[in-house]
């Protein structure tokens, strides 16, 4: 556990680049949401924010960005259920820890969490003794290369993305025709509207718009 937390960025790169992933796989699966991995929603709830991955398999990842901090817990299915882990969850992320949303009928499922809030200079955490190593790998590693190899295993693109054209995304940098085509020949950008929205990537007229830009 300690590895994967020396490994995450700061709370707000952590969140970029789970926008940054959301948009990704967006625009390489752009008519099929069920097929993503990555999602994230800009107005889960007032103030906050969730991040999360799954892949259809029963291994799932959540992150809650809140005034109070960051919040992550991830579950891998081959590993046993370790709800125990939520004890050591301090009060503030308490709402996170038991959310509905983030378990099954039977209650929260749970092999590895984490949190930190903003005035942290490190993350915390607790993990089973084993299980959920591989649920956190691309999160942690966050480059273009890590990107690229992944997507080509779980999306089996008919065109290579451009390690630029993730690299840009990465940087959250917003989106263009050529950057989109570089990814995915076969998406538009127009298309891909509704998605930026719920993921709160940035847009050219969001720049246009801040008087510091």
């Amino acid at each position: 556990m300690n590895d994967l937390l020396s490994r995450l960025p700061a709370i707000p790169d952590l969140r970029d680049r789970c926008r940054a992933l959301a948009t990704l796989d967006a625009i390489l699966s752009p008519d099929d949401w069920e097929s993503r991995y990555h999602s994230f929603d800009a107005s889960w709830d007032e103030g906050e924010e969730m991040a999360s991955m799954r892949n259809g398999e029963g291994d799932d990842w959540f992150v809650v960005f809140s005034p109070v901090g960051a919040y992550g817990r991830g579950f891998d299915h081959e590993a046993p259920n370790a709800p125990e882990l939520l004890t050591a969850v301090p009060e503030e992320f308490r709402r996170f820890a038991e959310e509905p949303a983030f378990g099954d009928e039977d209650g929260p499922t749970v092999t590895r969490c984490f949190w930190r809030a903003p005035g942290d200079d490190a993350w915390h955490g607790a993990a089973a003794e084993r299980g959920g190593e591989h649920l956190f790998a691309l999160l942690a590693d966050g480059s273009a290369e890590a990107y690229r190899a992944w997507a080509e295993d779980c999306f089996e693109p008919e065109h290579e993305p451009a390690l630029a054209a993730i690299e840009h995304v990465l940087a959250l940098r917003p989106l263009t025709p050529a950057v989109v085509a570089a990814l995915n020949p076969d998406t538009d950008l127009d298309e891909l509207s509704a998605d930026l929205t719920e993921i709160g990537y940035p847009r050219i007229s969001d720049l246009a718009d801040d008087p510091a830009s």
